[in-house]
């Protein structure tokens, strides 16, 4: 798929370059909006307007919704003021508010110069919700019916309504703006009888959630009951918005990828990485890096504390990088599983008993199955095979014994730290895999050396 599509942007592209502007607008008439941006990406900034021009006003507000926010800005600065009515007439208003968040101060004053006076109540309306809430990604333009309407009047509702709204299959029934049963176009199209009330087939056991609720859970709530739209209501079930599954998969996307930076020791980005310059990768990445290489401090104090043993026993020391290595894996196992269960609410911060006695269990096998191959690995290749003859049965032993136990300790504390996250209201994901390793790097030497000093008298 993505190569053939690469051969349908090169051919595209070359007849922009040959000025054949027929024949393109023909193809780009049949191609998808979001495959459409894709062919600004990248494109000479003098050649956006140009392109841009040639679809008709309905798929080019389509479009426009799929581009980066670099090429919407010079659009925007390109367009006459009738050619940016056009757009934001075209536009929903959860994509017009989305459009005034990304854009500079002076372009979305130009933007609200445009746009009508009911669209620019609803931005703001949008926009007065709190940032990450239902609220905030929700669209106001949906389709209400009443009780007392008959099945036929509600399909012509729909008609004389249904152009401007964002979605119509899902219809909600409101008396006085109070959210009372959602019908589908599916039920009115097979309800027995034309004159029959919307109030005798209407769904009346819903599931809603509040301007306020966060748009991870609402997110959630999509993937659980394979939603197409989710009535948004205020504190009063007045009914105000809705946020549709195309918005809730932006909302999954962002969040995940917001998890996978943070897990892997950054700053989100709200940038594409290609977007991002060098400098903003540096701020991004620096903090953790400087936190994480103060917090190794530890680590160092722990070997000079014990230099004398590693004098003593300079066998020792060939086997602290494998103690730290197995304790840093075996932690992240257990917070990158624990993470996910707790982002998946599969785990609550009550569940801690239970996850404990599960990973500790788990830990125990996993440490006798390591210090088993282990003990045989030094004996078989260190001992014999390289005749290595510091490397006696009790320095055997002593690395086994402590690769065991820091499996368990690892394990433990790779599950407890994203719960004590959640039970202090921080994103679990920052107990992930670079805190928990500096974490147990430590722990882990400690434990070596004092099964050193106890077995081996160092």
């Amino acid at each position: 798929m993505a190569e053939r599509f690469e051969i349908v942007e090169k051919a595209l592209l070359k007849m922009l370059e040959e000025k054949k502007y027929a024949g393109l607008r023909d193809i780009l008439l049949v191609m998808n909006p979001s495959d459409i941006a894709e062919l600004f990406y990248g494109l000479e900034e003098q050649r956006i307007p140009l392109l841009f021009r040639l679809l008709p006003k309905n798929k080019a507000a389509e479009t426009f919704v799929e581009m980066e926010p670099d090429a919407q800005e010079l659009l925007i600065r390109s367009f006459s003021d009738n050619e940016l009515k056009e757009i934001v007439d075209e536009l929903y208003v959860d994509d017009a508010a989305d459009l005034v968040e990304e854009m500079p101060a002076n372009v979305v004053k130009r933007i609200l110069r445009q746009a009508d006076p009911e669209m620019r109540r609803s931005i703001n309306q949008i926009l007065r919700y709190p940032e990450n809430s239902a609220g905030s990604i929700m669209t106001t333009e949906y389709v209400t019916l009443r009780p007392n309407m008959t099945v036929e009047e509600a399909i012509l509702r729909i008609r004389r309504q249904g152009v401007d709204k964002e979605t119509i299959y899902t219809c909600y029934v409101t008396h006085d703006r109070t959210l009372v049963g959602l019908v589908t176009v599916k039920d009115l199209l097979l309800a027995q009888d034309d004159e029959m009330r919307i109030s005798e087939i209407m769904l009346t056991n819903l599931i809603s959630v509040t301007t306020h609720t966060d748009q991870e859970e609402v997110a959630r709530m999509f993937s659980k009951y394979n939603f197409l739209a989710l009535p948004v209501v205020d504190g009063e079930n007045r009914m105000v918005g809705i946020v549709t599954f195309d918005d809730a998969m932006d909302v999954i996307e962002e969040e995940a990828t917001e998890d996978m930076e943070i897990m892997g020791g950054m700053l989100p980005s709200e940038k594409t990485y290609l977007k991002s310059s060098a400098f903003e990768l540096f701020k991004n990445r620096i903090p953790w890096l400087m936190l994480l290489m103060v917090s190794a401090t530890f680590t160092g104090l722990i070997i000079t504390a014990f230099e004398g043993a590693l004098a003593a026993q300079v066998a020792l020391t060939a086997f602290i990088p494998m103690l730290m290595g197995t304790g840093g894996n075996s932690g992240s196992q257990s917070s990158v599983t624990v993470i996910r269960a707790l982002s998946l609410d599969e785990l609550e911060a009550g569940d801690v008993l239970q996850v404990l006695w599960k990973e500790l269990r788990t830990a125990i096998l996993c440490g006798m199955a390591l210090a088993v191959v282990c003990f045989a690995k030094i004996w078989l290749v260190d001992r014999m095979l390289f005749g290595n003859s510091d490397v006696t049965l009790m320095v055997d032993l002593v690395v086994c014994l402590a690769l065991a136990v820091t499996v368990v300790v690892a394990k433990i504390v790779g599950c407890l730290l994203p719960i004590g996250a959640k039970v202090l209201k921080l994103d679990p994901a920052v107990m992930a895999s670079p805190f928990i390793t500096t974490i147990v790097d430590a722990l882990s030497l400690l434990v070596y050396f004092l099964f050193a000093k106890s077995l081996l008298g160092v």
